[in-house]
């Protein structure tokens, strides 16, 4: 077995059981170490700490497999892992009568790297890691043993991939899927689009909070910005709102926003549909007379390294501003950031720096969080990314 060595102290978070080795805390190798390469890391003092595998392209040198030393990599030890990780996940699927789940969420279920979501009879994976690429073959097999029957599509699509020194991957593993799939969660039907949706092909994590924000919306006038498909909009007619009015630059994405609507059999005629950038659309609410109950404001990750975190405070507080000016009062703002690096203490801030400005008195109600398909691990606190508030504002 191929050996890292660390350099001296910097075995603390492994002991901690942290799975992410960083290149700075390694002092030297010894054997094989090519990219994917089970390798066990020992402390400098020559302690064995634990079993991963080895990235020599990425900053995160080694992400952990196993802390149990005599423990292998091999088909047994993913298809445990993953064994695992559906039996935690069986409430999930009683409690919102879903057919549609993260069934592996990486480093929170052990096994850094790999995401996989299941579509009705579709797994979409993501191998996003050196070691998980290396272990492709292992991991389809151990998908196959628990789902039976399913087929695969692969959404490895994406640059962080670069990062370990893997090209982007698209495409069938398993059988034939060439049209959207019928999803429903919480008895509202879903489209999800696997070969060009975003990420998986959808956002499951979203589930819990779009039936939540729901109950805030009955007879209420709506506002849904990056409304993507238009789930929220969907939950919100389906639970009594006046009418929905879904703000996004794509129209493609406002189209399937409209087919949630029939296919749930909701009033076509309670919705609108308006391709706009969200941020030029409520400066254009703040200074007018528009007003609304309830605000949905949902955006894409703002935040892609820490260099970008200041400016990205500043896009949401922007948005949150501005989405407060447009709230009568009593009414409710749903607002969520789903960037890892945005904690949820500067989310807090950045709210409430949005609401003196605005002039508005705010309250947080609830607080949002990923679905419980979206774990995170005590050791892997990395996990928590999607963070989001309930507030009524006055």
């Amino acid at each position: 077995m191929s050996k890292v060595y660390l350099h001296p102290t910097r075995e603390k978070s492994l002991l901690r059981r942290h799975p992410w080795v960083f290149s700075k805390a390694v002092e030297r190798t010894e054997g094989r170490c090519q990219r994917g390469d089970t390798v066990d890391v020992y402390s400098s003092e020559n302690v064995w700490l634990g079993r991963g595998a080895f990235s020599p392209d990425s900053q995160i040198r080694v992400r952990i497999w196993t802390f149990e030393p005599n423990q292998s990599i091999d088909n047994v030890f993913f298809s445990q892992r993953i064994q695992t990780a559906i039996a935690v996940r069986q409430h999930v699927i009683k409690e919102a009568n879903t057919n549609a789940y993260r069934v592996i969420a990486a480093e929170s279920d052990g096994l850094p790297g790999v995401t996989v979501d299941k579509y009705a009879d579709v797994l979409v994976l993501q191998l996003l890691s050196a070691g998980a690429e290396k272990h492709r073959d292992k991991i389809i097999w151990s998908l196959n043993k628990c789902f039976p029957e399913h087929r695969i599509y692969d959404r490895s699509d994406v640059e962080v991939r670069k990062k370990e020194g893997l090209e982007p991957i698209k495409g069938p593993v398993q059988g034939v899927v060439d049209a959207p799939i019928e999803i429903h969660e919480n008895d509202v039907k879903i489209i999800v689009d696997i070969e060009n949706g975003h990420k998986t092909g959808f956002y499951l994590d979203q589930r819990d909070n779009r039936y939540i924000s729901a109950q805030y919306m009955q007879d209420a006038q709506v506002l849904n910005c990056f409304c993507y498909t238009g789930t929220f909009a969907s939950y919100a007619l389906k639970y009594g709102a006046a009418h929905v009015t879904n703000v996004d630059v794509s129209q493609p994405a406002l189209d399937m926003a409209k087919q949630h609507l029939i296919i749930n059999g909701l009033d076509v005629e309670q919705a609108s549909f308006v391709k706009k950038d969200v941020f030029e659309l409520l400066r254009d609410y703040a200074n007018s007379e528009s007003m609304f109950d309830h605000i949905v404001l949902d955006p894409p990750k703002f935040v892609d390294s820490k260099s970008t975190l200041n400016r990205a405070a500043r896009g949401y507080k922007d948005i949150n501003l501005y989405a407060m000016k447009s709230i009568k009062s009593g009414g409710y703002l749903s607002t969520f950031s789903c960037s890892g690096l945005m904690s949820a203490e500067l989310f807090q801030k950045i709210v409430a720096d949005a609401a003196l400005d605005a002039g508005r008195e705010v309250r947080i109600i609830k607080r949002y969080s990923q679905a419980s398909d979206h774990p995170v691990a005590t050791n892997f606190p990395e996990g928590y990314y999607l963070k989001g508030l309930l507030c009524q504002v006055f």
